[in-house]
């Protein structure tokens, strides 16, 4: 159904991995977790990455490594900084979809709080994480389109997203 690659993205804790599983099993096609890759492709954890070589040189392993995946019949879970670039934006935006999911940033926190695998948010409070939010916000309204998913199962959420694509809806609605 689908050829151009489809990109997800949005803020940590939106779920964008869980809902790139769910949408690549319902199209059948493959998914590449951006964060998954760039652990596989470097033999270290994003976190230990961060501790060790810090954010920047993270930053730099995502937009290379976004360059080295499928673009066709795919989905791409990128993470959440990676849109911040313009380069990477760009290249989201000509070889694919991109769909930036929204979550309320009550829900995103308490997902975060527990969460040890984020290092941007493992010690943040909920004013750092709205002020590192906002500071992105535009980039990720940089899309195709835009899905609010809050409140809303991964079902749900999911066929939206089919929906959408299927009538080529690339309108940055709600």
């Amino acid at each position: 159904m689908f050829v151009k690659a489809i990109f997800l993205t949005g803020f940590m804790g939106t779920g964008k991995t869980t809902i790139g599983k769910a949408l690549a099993e319902r199209l059948k096609v493959p998914v590449y977790d951006m964060d998954e890759f760039i652990a596989e492709m470097t033999g270290k954890e994003v976190k230990t990455i961060f501790k060790e070589q810090g954010e920047e040189f993270f930053r730099d392993l995502e937009t290379k490594s976004i360059r080295k995946l499928p673009l066709e019949d795919v989905v791409i879970t990128t993470g959440g900084g990676l849109p911040v670039r313009t380069e990477n934006r760009k290249y989201m935006m000509e070889n694919g979809i991109v769909v930036f999911l929204h979550t309320d940033l009550d829900v995103i926190f308490e997902r975060l709080k527990e969460d040890e695998n984020r290092p941007l948010a493992l010690h943040a409070s909920k004013e750092d994480l709205t002020e590192l939010y906002l500071s992105r916000k535009t980039a990720y309204e940089d899309c195709s389109f835009m899905i609010k998913t809050t409140g809303k199962s991964i079902n749900e959420v999911t066929e939206e997203m089919i929906e959408r694509l299927e009538r080529q809806d690339t309108g940055n609605t709600e």
